[in-house]
């Protein structure tokens, strides 16, 4: 059975309602709670934390609630039929979004929600009386979170009020992203210091946040800081921790073979029901029409489609094509939606699914079951690679770039040979490369382009403009409620 936590937590002025979780399962609900009597027990300090998790399941925490982080890149385009949801979605694939635009305001009140419930943890369990290891691990649960959420926050919007307590002032600022940087590191390092290694937990409680996640999130941090010393060094701690390896197939690592396996560092565990305790981030990317298994957005791209290396078999296991037989269900598509798209004649699209999202069963539901991984082993390499080689250690950076590629031939040693090059300039570009082919439809791509400057090179043709693009704007609403306390970021 798959481990979930179902879990309610809302936060409104003083008054939460908290129902949690037995065995990082399920329980019936508590009742109304007011702020100053929760928690104050071992029993709440649970609930208090399983709530944190919560967010992540919350639809509107991924990106606003649409994949436009892939949209946005050259892997994707909006997908789903042409008209759907076009207002709304699609300028985000052509860099037309404006501070209204629909998502940036659910993305950004999802990630404060978040943090506002693991503040609850950080500064109310300390004073519970109550085993002091485990009182540690649920306050560094939930410094792993609020490193998580505000790492998307910084990423996406630059500096933004740094709240850390329940009780914070009516108007706050924004700092800096150094400053923001300076909290997410120091959560994180508290989190590795205090986290059980994956291995110690049992199966109850698989999908709760490890010492190996806070390293390996640290690591993605300090590359996109540019902090290539730090960033090899958390990533080889990963990796020689032993608690992880790359699944024998591609295809598992992302689908459900796969879940809480040996390559999770961090995933979004789901279940198959439609709400509470189901994840609608797979449902809406799913096959649209024959079967009916979703709203069908985030269409792969031909670009992307043509990256790939001849015989890479990641391929096959990155795009749903019509016509494929998946589970024994036969691709058939949406009536609505153009089996091409041309362009002065030329096809600019073709009608094709993310298979990384694709979950066995038989309607729509199923579909909200799919656990996302926000953190694979094969990430961790590939970031080890990527410093190494920053670092001039090029010998040293192919061993892992090679590893990912091994398992990705699946023993055909006649195609995606192992990578010799070692000039610095060059190694980047075919990690970059890597990357791309790996993670695809995983939401890195364009977070990738950004951090290493090339965004306006690659995404320019498509609408990005370097010294505005970078960022995204503020939502507009928050700017109106913040009366003047928010500025909104540059050319916005």
């Amino acid at each position: 059975m798959k481990t979930k936590i179902i879990v309610s937590f809302l936060l409104v002025a003083s008054l939460f309602i908290a129902t949690g979780c037995e065995d990082f399962l399920q329980k019936d609900p508590q009742g109304e709670l007011t702020q100053e009597a929760f928690p104050v027990t071992a029993s709440d300090a649970l609930l208090a934390t399983n709530a944190v998790y919560v967010s992540v399941r919350n639809w509107a925490y991924h990106s606003g609630g649409y994949p436009i982080l892939d949209i946005m890149s050259d892997d994707a385009h909006k997908g789903s039929n042409p008209n759907d949801q076009l207002p709304t979605v699609g300028p985000y694939e052509t860099f037309s979004h404006t501070t209204t635009q629909d998502g940036l305001d659910r993305w950004w009140s999802a990630l404060y929600e978040g943090i506002k419930r693991a503040n609850v943890v950080i500064e109310k369990v300390p004073s519970i009386n109550m085993n002091v290891e485990l009182r540690d691990r649920y306050i560094a649960e939930a410094s792993f979170l609020r490193g998580l959420y505000y790492f998307d926050l910084v990423r996406a919007f630059g500096g933004v009020p740094k709240v850390t307590t329940t009780t914070p002032e009516t108007k706050i600022p924004r700092s800096t992203a150094d400053e923001i940087y300076d909290l997410i590191i120091s959560d994180l390092e508290f989190a590795a210091q205090h986290l059980p290694e994956k291995s110690l937990y049992g199966a109850g409680d698989s999908g709760r946040a490890t010492r190996g996640a806070a390293k390996a999130l640290l690591a993605r941090v300090y590359l996109f800081r540019g902090d290539f010393v730090n960033a090899e060094d958390y990533a080889l701690e990963v990796i020689i921790s032993d608690e992880y390896d790359l699944e024998p197939v591609f295809a598992d690592a992302n689908g459900k073979n796969g879940e809480h396996g040996v390559e999770s560092v961090f995933e979004i565990g789901a279940m198959e029901v439609e709400g509470a305790g189901g994840n609608q981030y797979a449902n809406t990317q799913g096959v649209r029409g024959s079967p009916n298994r979703g709203w069908g957005f985030n269409r792969p791209s031909l670009n992307l489609r043509n990256s790939f290396e001849p015989g890479d078999p990641r391929l096959d296991a990155t795009i749903i094509d019509l016509g494929e037989t998946l589970d024994g269900i036969l691709i058939l598509g949406d009536g609505t939606t153009p089996d091409e798209v041309l362009v002065d004649g030329v096809v600019t699209e073709v009608e094709c699914y993310n298979q990384k999202v694709w979950y066995p069963g038989t309607n729509t539901i199923t579909q909200w079951g799919h656990n996302r991984r926000l953190i694979r082993y094969a990430d961790v390499l590939l970031m080890a690679a990527e410093a190494l080689n920053e670092n001039n250690k090029p010998g040293e950076a192919l061993q892992y770039l090679n590893e990912v590629r091994r398992r990705a031939r699946q023993g055909n040693d006649a195609i995606l040979p192992d990578i010799t090059v070692t000039e610095k300039n060059a190694l980047r570009q075919i990690i970059l490369d890597e990357r791309r082919h790996e993670l695809a439809l995983e939401g890195h791509r364009y977070w990738d382009l950004v951090r290493t400057g090339r965004a306006a090179t690659v995404l320019g043709p498509l609408g990005f403009v370097s010294g505005k693009h970078e960022l995204f704007p503020i939502p507009q609403n928050e700017i109106d409620i913040s009366q003047g306390s928010l500025q909104q970021n540059s050319n916005w």
